[in-house]
């Protein structure tokens, strides 16, 4: 792997009930949590990683299950769509389990020549699947099978008032480039990996802009392979004239934050040293792990936590 943005590493999202949303990710759409853990910032707060098998960079969609938050807005300063990436001839299949299940969707459409079907999770989130030759190994349950079952991202929408300044950070920072246009939407790729590397944006100058709570994206985190990487990237940051955080030790990566110039919540995570460091890949996600500066509290959070049936 070169010196390059490979994609996107994580999407983090707000949720409301935390059983809900464990039920609704592992049970409905068939990804695994890969971690379950707490909000940094917020002990009082889960936060859950769900992926594949091992949580493979380019899969991990993370929320923070704030109980009882408000329902958000999506809008422009904010990224307003996450695409999973799906086996060709999927779709009907998740088409026939959206409506077995009751699961708000619309009909199956079409952009850039991909086949995709749109619906939303339980607190209104915006998700696609995208029909796609992917040929990343999914993780499997009893009811979502190899043929039918997510790859991983394939792409995230932002949505700007004005899509220049946004489109130089992908392109002269992160090494995307312009593939194609369709009206108001710009599809920027890399080439750096093939999956989970596409970016849209869509340009909506009167757009009103988005609400963050409940449903709505938190931010978008881009992959690279270490910590050597992400802080030569800190310097392109830095010398593009934008704000940018010092490096944070994630546990399960090492992070940096910044703004990019249409308000969406960019972060640059590392591959290292990944989510099979305090659990074994065959119980990921079955343990509360908490960061060490708050394992001596452990009871308290435990019991401030809402309790969570697997």
């Amino acid at each position: 792997m070169e010196n390059k943005i490979l994609g996107l590493h994580h999407i983090t999202a707000i949720a409301g009930d935390a059983q809900r949303n464990y039920d609704f990710y592992t049970r409905v759409l068939g990804v695994r949590l890969v971690k379950k853990t707490v909000n940094f910032d917020d002990p009082g707060t889960y936060h859950f990683y769900f992926g594949d098998e091992v949580g493979t960079p380019g899969s991990i969609l993370t929320f923070f299950p704030w109980e009882g938050i408000q329902k958000g807005s999506p809008g422009t300063g904010m990224a307003t769509e996450i695409g999973y990436a799906v086996p060709k001839d999927s779709l009907p299949f998740w088409k026939n389990r959206f409506e077995t299940l009751k699961v708000k969707h619309q009909p199956i459409n079409e952009r850039f020549g991909e086949q995709y079907l749109s619906f939303e999770d339980p607190d209104g989130l915006q998700l696609n699947l995208v029909a796609t030759n992917d040929t990343r190994k999914p993780w499997v349950t009893n009811e979502v099978k190899e043929d039918t079952a997510t790859k991983g991202f394939h792409s995230i929408v932002l949505t700007v008032r004005n899509s220049a300044a946004t489109a130089k950070v992908l392109t002269d920072i992160f090494g995307y480039r312009l593939l194609t246009q369709e009206g108001n939407r710009y599809r920027f790729i890399t080439e750096a990996i093939d999956t989970a590397n596409v970016v849209d944006i869509v340009e909506d100058p009167n757009g009103q802009r988005g609400i963050n709570a409940g449903g709505t994206n938190h931010h978008v985190a881009f992959r690279v392979k270490d910590e050597n990487i992400l802080m030569n990237f800190r310097e392109k940051v830095v010398n593009a004239g934008l704000n940018i955080t010092e490096k944070i030790d994630r546990n399960y990566f090492y992070s940096l934050y910044f703004r990019e110039p249409g308000g969406v919540l960019f972060e640059i995570a590392t591959d290292n040293p990944g989510f099979a460091t305090d659990e074994s890949i065959s119980e990921l996600g079955t343990h509360l792990m908490l960061p060490p500066q708050y394992e001596p509290a452990r009871q308290r959070i435990v019991d401030a936590l809402p309790a969570l049936k697997p």
